[in-house]
C-alpha cells in the first residue's frame, strides 16, 4: 500500500510539470483517485466481518479444507512416528486383556484346561451322566474349584437327582465321560454356541451344545439383574438350566404371579411376576414347570 501510493505521487507530480494538457491530467487523476477509495472500502468492510463476527468471506472459507487437510496429514505422520517409537507405544492387547464394563475378559485363549477332580456317583439313576468341567485358561478360576461347586449343584436335594431317572458323577481329565461343562470368556462362550447349535448368545447367555454345557464366565461372575440372591445360588440356576436341556427339558414361563420360576425359564430375561428360583424343585419336593414356551 505505502509502495503504491509513492508511485501514485511520483505520477502526479510528473503530471503537474507539464501544466499544458490539463484536462488530461484530471482525467487521469479521477480514476486513480477512485480506485483508492473503492481499496479502502473493501479493507474496511472485510475488517468489519472479522470483528462483529458476520459470514467469513468465501476465500476464508475455502481454506478450511486445506487447513483440515494439513491437519490429519499431521495427525497421521504423528501416529505413524508414535507407531514406530518402541519407547512410547502400549504392547497391543492380548483376547484376556480386553475386558467388559464388570472387568470379566470379552475374549479369552480359546484354549481349556480341564479339571483333575472326581466324585462318587449322585442320584439313584442305574446309570450316571459322567461329566468333566473344563475352565478357558488365563481366567484366574480354578478348574477343581469350580468342578466341586458344580458336583455339589448337582447332588443338592431340589436338584435334577430328585427324579429317580437321574444320576451324576464327576470325573477327572483323561477319564471317559458323556458330557463336558465348559466355562469360557463371553467371546469363546459365543463361538462355542454358534459352532454347536447356531445360536446367537450376543456375550451375554449360556448355552446346551451337542456333548455338554457351555456357560459364559460373565454370568458365573456376575449372576444376573433378575436374580436377587446369592452368586452360588444364580451358579446353581445355570447348571440346572442348562443340564436340564441335555436332560430332554424344553424352555417354560412364569405359571402366575408370585410362584416360583421354573428353573427351565429363561429367568434372565424377565420374571414375568414370578420370583426367581434356581431349583428344579421346590421345598416340598414338586417339580417346578410352567406353560410351555413355543
Amino acid at each position: 500500500m505505502h509502495s503504491s501510493h509513492r508511485a501514485e505521487r511520483r505520477r502526479s507530480s510528473r503530471r503537474r510539470r507539464r501544466p499544458r494538457r490539463r484536462g488530461r491530467g484530471w482525467l487521469v487523476v479521477l480514476p486513480t483517485v477512485a480506485g483508492l477509495l473503492v481499496t479502502a472500502a473493501v479493507l474496511l468492510d472485510g475488517r468489519s466481518d472479522a470483528s462483529s463476527g458476520a459470514p467469513q468471506p468465501r476465500s476464508a472459507v475455502s481454506a478450511s479444507p486445506t487447513s483440515t487437510t494439513t491437519s490429519a496429514t499431521t495427525s497421521k505422520s504423528k501416529s505413524k512416528s508414535h507407531s514406530k517409537s518402541k519407547s512410547t507405544a502400549a504392547p497391543p492387547p492380548t483376547p484376556a486383556q480386553s475386558a467388559t464394563g464388570s472387568g470379566v475378559p470379552a475374549k479369552g485363549t480359546g484354549a481349556f484346561v480341564t479339571a483333575r477332580a472326581g466324585g462318587a456317583k449322585v442320584g439313584q439313576g442305574s446309570r450316571p451322566l459322567r461329566y468333566v468341567v473344563k475352565i478357558e485358561t488365563g481366567l484366574g478360576i480354578s478348574p477343581a474349584q469350580a468342578a466341586d461347586e458344580i458336583a455339589d449343584i448337582l447332588a443338592a436335594p431340589r436338584g435334577w437327582t430328585r427324579n429317580p431317572a437321574f444320576a451324576f458323577q464327576l470325573v477327572s481329565a483323561g477319564q471317559p465321560h458323556d458330557l463336558t461343562v465348559s466355562i469360557a470368556t463371553p467371546g469363546t462362550a459365543d463361538a462355542l454356541c454358534w459352532a454347536g447349535i447356531h445360536q446367537d448368545t450376543g456375550g451375554e447367555y449360556n448355552c446346551e451344545v451337542p456333548g455338554g454345557v457351555v456357560v459364559n464366565l460373565k454370568r458365573w461372575v456376575e449372576g444376573s439383574p433378575t436374580f436377587d440372591g446369592p452368586i452360588h445360588d444364580y451358579r446353581a440356576l445355570i447348571i440346572n438350566h442348562e443340564m436340564g436341556h441335555f436332560l430332554g427339558y424344553t424352555h417354560t414361563t412364569c405359571p402366575g404371579p408370585g410362584r416360583l420360576a421354573p428353573v427351565m425359564m429363561q429367568q434372565i430375561k424377565g420374571l414375568h411376576g414370578c420370583v426367581a428360583n434356581a431349583w428344579p424343585y421346590d421345598r416340598g419336593g414338586a417339580f417346578v414347570s410352567g406353560p410351555t414356551v413355543r
